[in-house]
């Protein structure tokens, strides 16, 4: 005979076959947040934002699911932080000077030659006041920075042989829309050409510039040498990359998950550094094998026709803001050798 205590769980079995396990309730209530990057799908970026996808979905418990486009599939740099500001993207990874248009002071970052390792580009993102300032100003702009990630030093890849800033005169270079890259270019002597990096491979090939400046891991990622088999390591900027979130999908978090956010942009963000880091030669190598010309040049003579920039910067920005930005490279620079 049937007593009570029997059909209440046979009652609580049937919900659980209709409504299903908890984790699949999980999974069918999880939002899904959108991550756009300009690298394809072999970069190391592309690899550490996988890596973050993962962990995002690990450390909320499957309340929050990352789905991740490469290769600018929803939009290039500049407009993926525009998306970011509006809600139409969730996260964006670009180097950190794409974030310039909305903090002009960060232009600052991109002034030659602050540092010669990773090590002390590393150093110089973690613990910069200047830096931590200028982030701090992107929440109201719509984004905020939650992770330090990776790209490298930005070296030349022409279509023409590079052996001294003399070359380069007259010569149109892509470049970021970045206006400390422009000083830098054409204190060098080139002729800078603003274009989004989805367009620099085709640009190149109809000579429409003569070359780029890029991180290797871009240039490799991007297949640049292709176009322009001249890679010379001039290694003028240090240009890490920043993930940033939109500020609107961050607030609409709880902290328990916004924690769980930020926990997982360090993890890929310190594999990504590391993984940069170590495959610079193997990158050249592959490139060398396929054709590329690589060129490791004396760094004193493109430090020397770069020095204009600093100058320029002082005028636009003032010499206190400039000169607290190469003090603070320098300290590094000397405290860790």
């Amino acid at each position: 005979m049937t007593n009570r205590r029997d059909l209440l769980k046979g009652s609580a079995a049937a919900g659980l076959a209709v409504t299903g396990f908890p984790s699949i309730l999980q999974a069918q209530s999880a939002k899904v947040l959108r991550f756009s990057h300009t690298d394809t799908s072999v970069g190391a970026r592309h690899q550490a934002a996988e890596m973050f996808a993962a962990a995002v979905e690990k450390y909320t418990q499957g309340r929050y699911k990352v789905q991740v486009y490469h290769s600018g599939q929803l939009a290039n740099d500049a407009k993926s932080l525009d998306q970011l500001q509006i809600g139409g993207l969730d996260f964006a990874v670009t180097g950190v000077v794409t974030f310039t248009p909305h903090v002009k002071d960060l232009s600052l970052i991109a002034l030659p030659y602050l540092a010669e390792n990773y090590e002390q580009g590393w150093k110089l993102y973690d613990t910069s006041p200047f830096i931590a300032k200028q982030a701090a100003a992107l929440p109201a702009k719509g984004m905020r920075v939650i992770g330090n990630w990776e790209a490298g030093f930005r070296s030349f890849t022409t279509n023409f042989p590079l052996n001294s800033p003399a070359d380069a005169k007259g010569r149109k270079l892509r470049i970021a829309p970045v206006e400390m890259i422009r000083w830098i270019m054409e204190s060098i002597g080139f002729s800078p050409v603003v274009m989004p990096v989805t367009e620099v491979y085709l640009g190149i090939q109809q000579n429409t510039v003569s070359g780029e400046e890029n991180p290797i891991d871009t240039i490799f990622s991007q297949r640049f040498y292709e176009v322009a088999k001249y890679v010379t390591l001039s290694n003028h900027v240090y240009s890490p990359l920043w993930l940033a979130m939109g500020e609107r999908a961050f607030k609409g978090m709880t902290a328990s998950d916004q924690e769980g956010v930020m926990k997982a942009a360090k993890e890929a963000g310190d594999w990504n550094r590391r993984e940069v880091r170590a495959n610079d030669e193997k990158l050249l190598a592959e490139m060398t094998a396929k054709g590329a010309i690589i060129v490791k040049p004396d760094l004193a003579a493109w430090s020397k026709a770069a020095e204009g920039a600093n100058e320029r910067a002082r005028k636009e920005f003032g010499a206190a803001a400039v000169d607290q930005m190469i003090g603070e490279a320098a300290a590094i620079r000397k405290a860790m050798g």
